[in-house]
């Protein structure tokens, strides 16, 4: 058999936890293989192995055949090895060329030959049909062109072993698309590919075999053409997992967010949200479908205190917020799960259980006399780990760096939960989350509905917003193009109103 990688009998240990348990790997020369798994069951550990980042203490390693011992990204790259970071690895203020040879600068005298660079990125972007602008400043991209430069990175490098952590996270559905394509040009050209996901779809879509991972354990390794979604969910979760969300038809009660003509400002100085108007009321979820960057980032920072507004109202339980303080906001009964979980959702450096109380820190039992009190704040922060099945080495102790994207996400969705709002914003809720924990945040968010709570979905997985919401509002460049109830729409028509198209021509 030609297999261009093979992991034997990993074994890796962290603190307080076994990330991988004999597991093997083995990748045939021009395939994709998926490697599937929950969140922290171990499919990132596996491939920083394979890429230098650590060393595994038990099994070995071989390329092409041979036993190899990869000490550090560096020698992974000698190898003939990439690998696509789920959080990209790129300097914002430095040109897409500049940050391609990064480390590996072509010389000419005692200068860097940014022309023959440029010629060679032009070169290896067309062959590929990546459209990367060599010149274009990371910072003025998209996350989507972000990503196609550090696939560019790998190219460049002469890599043949591709690797890549959950790409499609971050990506629109047209990026997705894309990046799909992309990965078959890969293959045509004669490279190899594993892919870390959790999205069976995409599996379907591209890959060959698909290796199944919980846990930390190996559970076997399937081809895909021949096995269910279903069969693989079950492997992955070791449980069968409903796609489809079970809920009663909603009882709204009274208006608790009422917006009235907002217009926010975007980060360019005009305006990202137009005369927007909408209404939440107890006991329901409405949710926002658009493509990306059509205002839904303006609409939840204008409620939620993060940005300006410029004129228009934004009234929550009869009480207008436009100039109130984000702390104030909190008092009130707003809760919000934030799009970038780094930025905006937790402190990195401090302990999970830190990041638990940050809304709440100043608030009996948790301090008294300005004095922290540490088993109030440790009992608190635990029950919502057990709740939210937020898998951390040493739990609340943990730092929030050290777990995984997804156990990330579940501790700010509990956090959040926890503060019992009367209006829950919840943006992207289960972006990089695997089949069994969307399942269980779709649960938990109509549960909130359920007793009566305001919920505000903000997603860009158009199945997520017609399967939770039960009214949904459609933006498209800032403007609210109309509002449907979920139960009477379908995906055609939701499409061509995030297009831009309004009622009555849809019906011609």
């Amino acid at each position: 058999m030609d297999y261009v990688v093979e992991m034997l009998n990993i074994r890796k240990e962290f603190p307080g936890i076994v990330a991988n348990d004999n597991i093997t790997l083995q990748l045939k020369r021009g395939e994709v293989h998926a490697l599937l798994g929950e969140n922290g069951a171990g499919k990132s550990t596996l491939m920083g192995m394979l890429f230098g980042m650590y060393h595994p203490d038990l099994g070995s390693i071989k390329i092409n055949g041979s036993e190899v011992k990869i000490a550090n990204p560096n020698v992974a790259n000698d190898l003939g090895i990439g690998m696509v970071h789920q959080h990209f690895k790129l300097v914002h203020n430095f040109t897409t060329t500049q940050n391609i040879i990064l480390g590996i600068e072509p010389k000419k005298g005692l200068t860097v030959d940014i022309k023959s660079a440029t010629t060679k990125v032009a070169e290896l972007s067309k062959r590929y049909g990546l459209n990367v602008d060599p010149s274009a400043k990371i910072e003025d991209i998209s996350v989507g062109m972000q990503q196609r430069v550090e696939i560019l990175k790998m190219l460049y490098r002469n890599a043949e072993i591709l690797i890549f952590d959950e790409p499609t996270a971050v990506l629109t559905p047209q990026e997705i698309n894309d990046l799909m394509e992309i990965m078959k040009n890969l293959i045509q050209e004669g490279k190899s590919i594993i892919l870390i996901t959790h999205k069976l779809k995409e599996i379907k879509a591209v890959a060959d075999r698909c290796t199944v991972i919980r846990r930390g354990k190996y559970i076997g390794t399937v081809d895909v053409k021949s096995t269910s979604e279903m069969e693989m969910a079950k492997m992955m979760v070791g449980r069968p997992v409903s796609f489809k969300v079970t809920k009663i038809p909603s009882t709204p009660k009274d208006t608790i967010l009422k917006i009235d003509n907002l217009c926010v400002q975007n980060n360019k100085k005009v305006l990202g949200l137009k005369n927007f108007s909408l209404e939440v009321r107890a006991g329901e979820i409405v949710g926002i479908a658009g493509v990306e960057g059509n205002g839904q980032s303006e609409l939840v920072e204008a409620i939620t205190g993060l940005r300006k507004i410029e004129s228009g109202s934004v009234v929550v339980k009869d009480q207008p917020i436009n100039t109130l303080s984000v702390k104030k906001r909190i008092d009130m009964g707003i809760a919000h799960i934030p799009e970038d979980r780094h930025k905006r959702g937790l402190i990195l450096d401090y302990t999970v259980e830190d990041n638990m109380i940050l809304e709440i820190y100043h608030k009996e039992p948790f301090s008294r006399y300005k004095l922290l009190n540490r088993p109030a704040i440790h009992s608190y922060a635990d029950k919502i780990i057990a709740d939210f099945d937020v898998r951390a080495g040493e739990g609340g102790a943990s730092y929030a760096r050290s777990l995984s994207g997804g156990n990330q996400q579940k501790a700010i969705i509990g956090r959040e939960i926890a503060l019992d709002p009367d209006l829950l914003i919840a943006v992207q809720p289960t972006r990089g989350l695997d089949v069994g924990s969307i399942e269980y945040i779709h649960k938990r968010l109509i549960e909130q509905r359920d007793k009566g709570k305001a919920v505000l979905l903000v997603s860009l997985e158009l199945d997520e917003v017609m399967n939770v919401s039960d009214r949904i509002a459609i933006v498209n460049n800032g403007e609210l193009i109309g509002i449907v109830q979920a139960s009477e729409t379908n995906e055609n028509e939701i499409g061509l109103m995030m297009a831009g198209v309004k009622g009555e021509d849809r019906h011609e």
